[in-house]
């Protein structure tokens, strides 16, 4: 004859420290997502602008206005 036994298991979790690590790790892939856009952009600026005197140039025209 078998004898079926019920077993409760709990499990305690602590959703702070989970929430915490999922918002760390989604702000670390959004931070290094935009620092990919920003050397694709960079680099798209060099290519298109003659080199970096372009670059520079553009940039002081934009904040100055000249």
């Amino acid at each position: 004859m078998r004898t079926n036994t019920q077993v409760i298991q709990e499990t305690q979790v602590n959703t702070g420290y989970e929430t915490s690590k999922f918002a760390l790790a989604t702000g670390i892939t959004m931070a290094a997502l935009v620092g990919i856009w920003a050397v694709a952009c960079m680099i798209s600026a060099l290519l298109h602008s003659g080199g970096i005197g372009g670059v520079v140039q553009g940039f002081i025209t934009a904040v100055t206005g000249v």
